[in-house]
């Protein structure tokens, strides 16, 4: 047991004595509803540490991730209906959204700086037809995309020159995939 774990403990027995000796103290009188009171109290307290101890469990549930199995990434469908990769890319982790109509990966001007790229060294030269209309955009190459083991390596991507709100997982990546499936809520990419 860690030092860690030894600290929690102690606080939950000191805050359970705190609250034992308040119920005792305050409840002398009628032991018919002290008893309901303390049965309760049993109840919440067993209901929070059940929660403490279930709750990767009931993470995995309510928010449930992405996993790789035998090189197969699996991208469960999140609440507003994309599926989300997230990838390390020249050794910075960041978060795509999976867009099967991207032709390329497009990296927002803040991922582009995380994987090592200056946007004042960019060359905005090529352009992009967007939903919000022509958008112009700097051609580069990823020197790898990493994924729990599965790794690709020279991933053509463009940056784009104005904000987006989330950095595009395009073709130019998936293609690299002998399967691409979406099945019971989730996206399966198979190499």
């Amino acid at each position: 047991m860690s030092s860690l774990d030894t600290g929690h403990l102690i606080y939950l027995c000191i805050l359970l004595a705190a609250v034992v000796f308040w119920f005792i103290t305050s409840n002398r009188m009628s032991w018919g509803r002290a008893a309901q009171q303390a049965i309760m109290w049993a109840l919440l307290f067993l209901g929070v540490i059940a929660v403490y101890g279930l709750w990767e469990d009931i993470r995995g549930t309510v928010a449930p991730q992405q996993s790789v199995e035998a090189g197969r990434i699996t991208l469960p469908r999140m609440p507003d209906g994309h599926y989300y990769l997230t990838a390390n890319v020249n050794g910075a982790q960041m978060r795509f959204m999976v867009d099967t109509g991207a032709t390329a990966v497009v990296l927002t001007p803040e991922a582009a700086r995380q994987a090592g790229f200056a946007m004042g060294d960019l060359s905005f030269t090529a352009q992009a037809q967007t939903a919000n209309g022509i958008v112009r955009t700097a051609p580069v190459v990823l020197d790898n995309i990493a994924v729990s083991g599965v790794t690709h390596r020279g991933v053509r991507a463009l940056v784009n020159e104005a904000p987006i709100p989330e950095s595009l997982l395009g073709m130019s990546y998936l293609q690299r995939f002998s399967r691409i499936e979406i099945t019971n809520g989730a996206l399966i990419l198979e190499p």
